[in-house]
């Protein structure tokens, strides 16, 4: 009897707890795109405004790629620029916006093939207009940088990076 009354239950729950598909509401996937690229155009008219202020309150004389990317080379030295494929020695900071350090090399150096490894693709972009000695400020948008994710760490979803690096040498 006992377990008759839990099977009655037990079915009952069930029952009352799922609803037939045809009760749920229809989804508009037109409309819901038409929201998303609506939100997406927004995001990045306040993003781009945001770099603008960046480069104004830092007085920055920039120059700007096709991809977005913003960058300044402050210190020119005469040299080849490095290309695809070969190995950049790098010291850097990297920071938000707002100042926020994220990450610095401080006194080491790091490497990284460009084009192959795995860093923001905006780095990867912005470092082909530097040669060894070059110190430069690349202010890298978030579609270049870690996107919609951010990097689940220390840099915030939607997030414009600046990176403030010196390619120390090129192998």
């Amino acid at each position: 009897m006992l377990k008759q009354v839990f099977y009655i239950i037990t079915v009952g729950l069930i029952i009352s707890c799922s609803e037939s598909p045809k009760d749920l509401p229809k989804i508009d996937v037109k409309q819901l795109q038409d929201n998303l690229i609506e939100a997406n155009k927004i995001a990045l008219s306040k993003e781009i405004a945001q770099i603008e202020v960046y480069i104004k309150e830092n007085n920055l004389d920039i120059s700007k790629t096709q991809t977005g990317l913003k960058y300044q080379i402050y210190r020119d030295v005469e040299g080849e620029k490095i290309q695809e494929k070969q190995k950049a020695v790098i010291k850097y900071t990297v920071t938000l916006l707002d100042g926020t350090e994220c990450y610095s090399t401080k006194t080491e150096v790091e490497e990284f093939t460009v084009g192959k490894d795995y860093v923001e693709s905006g780095l990867h972009e912005g470092i082909q207009f530097m040669s060894t000695g070059d110190k430069a400020i690349i202010i890298i948008p978030s579609h270049l940088a870690h996107g919609l994710a951010g990097d689940m760490k220390k840099i915030p979803f939607r997030s414009t990076i600046v990176y403030d690096i010196e390619l120390i040498a090129i192998k």
